[in-house]
């Protein structure tokens, strides 16, 4: 049983065969997150890439926001404990901020990136700036029909420091970015599908219950041969062709010999329904 379950910073963790759900849980202010919000989601994010009983994770939100930014209003009021200190107060020097930006905002992007573990954002609502980046971080991107996607940092005059114009070159190229960002465009579902910025669109009635279906089939894929081949898929864009084929041969020499390969062809020659991960489910895990 996964001890992740439970309140943090601005969200809920729950924890049920084998999907964690991060819930964020401040409509208020359309959950914008706050710096001890962002850390703490930092570290709840380690942990699920460290804990067994989690193989899927999904990033949803509660109200009208997925997130709708970073929240400017000083620290968090909520009375959660906070799993790291709250020590960045304010921007008294650039050098500063640039740390800031670096470790409480940036690093968030990066976290939901290095988890070899598929995540699923499900969009309800303004997914803006931080938000927006939260969810291209992320895997799988379903989008409600009413969500609405963006990066509205040049409304304030701002940049778009969180990390977030890195992961729209990746889906939009450099011209569609430039385009996306200088002319501040805002995107509804049906039109982030298009642009290759959400993954699906579905109704908002069915947004939770659809995210759940696809991380349940996630979840009961071999968990071993999905994360390695995750990270290869991530890397083959920065390597070449030899590269990235040396990369896939040294990971398919560590799954084509684990357990789940091996119940895989057992069933494929049987025409059988495989049962994967049977290593998780067993005291000792192997």
């Amino acid at each position: 049983m996964s001890g992740l379950a439970g309140k943090y910073q601005g969200f809920d963790v729950t924890v049920e065969q084998g999907i964690a759900e991060i819930t964020l849980r401040r409509p208020d202010r359309l959950n914008a997150l706050s710096i001890p919000a962002r850390r703490d989601l930092i570290e709840i994010l380690n942990a699920c890439q460290l804990d067994d009983d989690v193989r899927v994770v999904i990033l949803t939100a509660t109200g009208r926001g997925f997130c709708a930014g970073m929240w400017l209003g000083g620290t968090d009021e909520d009375e959660t404990p906070t799993l790291v200190p709250d020590v960045a107060r304010g921007h008294k020097t650039p050098v500063n901020l640039a740390a800031q930006l670096r470790l409480y905002s940036q690093e968030l992007a990066r976290t939901l990136r290095r988890l070899d573990k598929l995540t699923i954002a499900a969009v309800n609502g303004y997914a803006i700036q931080i938000g927006l980046t939260m969810a291209l971080a992320c895997d799988y991107v379903i989008a409600a029909e009413s969500a609405t996607l963006g990066s509205a940092t040049l409304r304030m005059g701002y940049q778009p420091d969180e990390g977030g114009h890195w992961l729209l070159v990746e889906h939009l190229g450099v011209k569609g970015a430039l385009d996306f960002v200088m002319r501040k465009k805002m995107v509804r579902g049906e039109e982030a599908v298009r642009l290759g910025l959400a993954t699906e669109v579905v109704a908002d009635e069915a947004l939770p219950a659809r995210a759940r279906e696809l991380a349940a089939e996630l979840a009961a894929g071999p968990q071993v041969a999905m994360r390695l081949l995750k990270r290869a898929i991530y890397n083959a864009p920065l390597q070449t062709l030899d590269q990235a084929g040396d990369d896939i041969s040294v990971r398919t020499a560590v799954s084509d010999f684990h357990r789940d390969a091996v119940e895989g062809s057992r069933a494929w020659l049987r025409k059988e329904t495989p049962t994967f991960n049977r290593w998780l489910e067993e005291p000792d895990g192997s």
